[in-house]
């Protein structure tokens, strides 16, 4: 059993009350914002490539071959076709990898 670490309890808090704070501090600042400059928009449409990069990248350094291929097919289907198929096709691969590999 674990014990009871309030210093634990406090960070957690602690950071829980930061992230709302952030979040809540750029949709103050967004929105009394007449135009949104340049640079923050850039930055803005950075973000959903960035948050793929961290869910992705340690998934294909930590994974196994069948992992690494599968994301491989993936990417060049995800090129051509839509998402659902890019999604098929490396889920395809990676469970008939699994499945003959062993």
């Amino acid at each position: 059993m674990t014990q009871f670490d309030p210093h634990m309890v406090l960070l957690i808090a602690a950071a829980a009350i930061v992230t709302y704070l952030t979040r809540f501090g750029g949709y103050v600042l967004i929105t009394r914002m007449a135009r949104i400059p340049p640079r923050m928009e850039a930055a803005l449409n950075a973000v959903p490539a960035a948050v793929l990069t961290t869910l992705v990248a340690p998934a294909f350094f930590n994974g196994g071959t069948d992992t690494k291929v599968a994301m491989a097919i993936a990417l060049v289907v995800g090129l051509r076709f839509s998402p659902t198929a890019m999604l098929i096709a490396g889920w395809a691969v990676a469970m008939a990898w699994r499945h003959l590999a062993g």
